[in-house]
């Protein structure tokens, strides 16, 4: 299967786009760890499939409005 076909029967299947799907993913499993475990932003994001926590932040930041540590912070009331 070329890529381009995977890409659109992704697209129709999942309602998205191959690459948009991963990154909402690894946000969401970036949210989840925070949350659950006091590993480092940078140990996270290395984890989820980030080269460093600044890339980890962009994303995070572009997708829910705050950074993963302002995340963090909420949750601990």
């Amino acid at each position: 299967m070329s890529r381009a076909a995977f890409a659109d029967r992704f697209r129709r299947l999942v309602g998205q786009p191959p690459m948009a799907y991963l990154a909402e993913w690894r946000i969401c499993q970036a949210a989840d760890l925070l949350a659950r475990t006091d590993a480092t932003v940078d140990d996270i994001a290395r984890r989820v499939g980030y080269s460093n926590a600044y890339a980890l932040s962009v994303a995070f930041k572009r997708s829910l409005g705050i950074r993963p540590s302002e995340h963090r912070a909420t949750l601990a009331g």
